[in-house]
């Protein structure tokens, strides 16, 4: 079985690396398109995976790019004759459908977030993309209900979350969060790990994708009942959203004054999860995002109710869920673990349970192996037209 793989960068994916260690070992001959070979690209050769040097991120804002990126992708397809081509992100789709265009070859799009599908124009585009030899492969409940809703029959919509390794929290080197804050161990630490993505005027944002503003708005409110809180913000600015940055820095110092602290991008983010009383994910879009990072360490978790939050956050069960934008119910959540912080330690018990079988790496992989069989076994069975060797594109 030959599979090419689509990434569209060597500085992330790290879930896509760890996706094609296991399918190697499932025997797969895995092949992956990066844009260089810089990054993580020598971490896919270490592995047995060949790499093949092609940016396959559609350009939008530079369309005179793009039909040389299509003739490139189409070569590289028919010279390698994959059983199936495996996109991971939604610009890669695009382009692999346009160059594929007429060619017998079965494509898997495995979505690694929703947020194009909460945008109809994006929805559209991505739907009228597709055709018969188009599958999906969803990472959340929420996006596989979303295609079914479109109209794609359940046969090709696929469910599988991108896996991970067994977690375990890091040592902490040196001082302790708390000596470093300069707090006690009365004082509550509630944390939130996001980079800090500037809101998209185009797509009607007022406020930041992962919600910074309304943590600070909740913070503020919870303080009245439990003053001694410091909200911890670990995460810096987001492809160049420096000045969003300092305008949630500033935020946070006239709302909350020295009760938030910003300790920016952090390489030791599993040893301070740990240190955390508890940590909330307030994004107005996610797949399942930090909660499954938050809950495979053990944190009491809080997370807004969308996407695929609730795939591991299980109001009673796992952690506590609330409406996105709504920092007033946000505050009560909050109230509600500092008042019973032994409910919250259970259902962090309980999270990391579900959480280690959601995401366990091995297993996923042999999902997705499973999906590559029964979309190969389908294809196989199909007639299809001769295609023009360059496809008109």
């Amino acid at each position: 079985m030959k599979v090419l793989h689509l990434v569209k960068t060597t500085a992330g994916a790290a879930w896509a690396l760890r996706q094609l260690r296991e399918l190697v070992a499932l025997g797969v001959e895995a092949h992956v398109a990066l844009p260089s070979f810089t990054g993580r690209a020598s971490d896919y050769e270490r592995l047995g995976i060949r790499v093949h040097v092609l940016d396959t991120d559609l350009k939008l804002r530079q369309p005179w790019r793009i039909p040389g990126q299509a003739l490139a992708l189409r070569r590289l397809v028919q010279a390698l004759a994959p059983d199936l081509v495996h996109s991971h992100f939604v610009g890669t789709t695009l382009l692999m459908r346009l160059a594929l265009r007429g060619l017998p070859v079965p494509r898997l799009f495995q979505v690694p977030g929703p947020l194009h599908l909460e945008h109809a124009f994006f929805r559209r585009m991505e739907l009228l993309t597709a055709d018969r030899h188009d599958y999906w492969m969803a990472s959340c409940e929420w996006t596989r209900n979303a295609y079914l809703a479109a109209g794609i029959v359940p046969a090709r919509v696929f469910l599988s979350y991108y896996g991970t390794d067994p977690v375990l929290p890091d040592k902490v080197s040196g001082q302790s969060l708390r000596a470093r804050l300069h707090c006690g161990d009365s004082t509550i630490l509630i944390g939130m790990v996001a980079y800090m993505y500037a809101p998209r005027a185009w797509l009607g944002q007022q406020r930041g994708l992962k919600g910074h503003e309304d943590l600070i708005d909740a913070l503020t409110l919870v303080r009245r009942r439990h003053p001694d809180l410091l909200g911890v913000f670990i995460g810096g600015a987001w492809n160049g959203a420096d000045a969003y940055e300092a305008a949630i820095r500033a935020y946070a110092r006239e709302r909350l004054g020295e009760r938030a602290v910003f300790l920016g991008t952090r390489r030791d983010v599993f040893a301070l999860y740990p240190q955390l009383d508890m940590a909330v994910h307030p994004s107005h879009s996610e797949n399942v995002g930090g909660a499954a990072e938050s809950l495979l360490l053990g944190v009491p978790t809080i997370a807004t109710d969308v996407g695929g939050f609730p795939d591991l956050v299980r109001p009673g069960q796992t952690g506590l869920l609330v409406r996105p934008q709504a920092p007033e119910q946000l505050a009560e959540a909050i109230c509600h673990y500092i008042e019973h912080p032994e409910l919250a330690r259970r259902q962090a018990r309980q999270g990391r349970q579900l959480a280690t079988h959601l995401f366990d790496v091995l297993r996923t992989a042999r999902e997705v192996h499973e999906a590559y069989r029964r979309i190969i076994e389908v294809s196989a069975a199909l007639t299809y037209p001769a295609a023009s060797p360059e496809g008109g594109v």
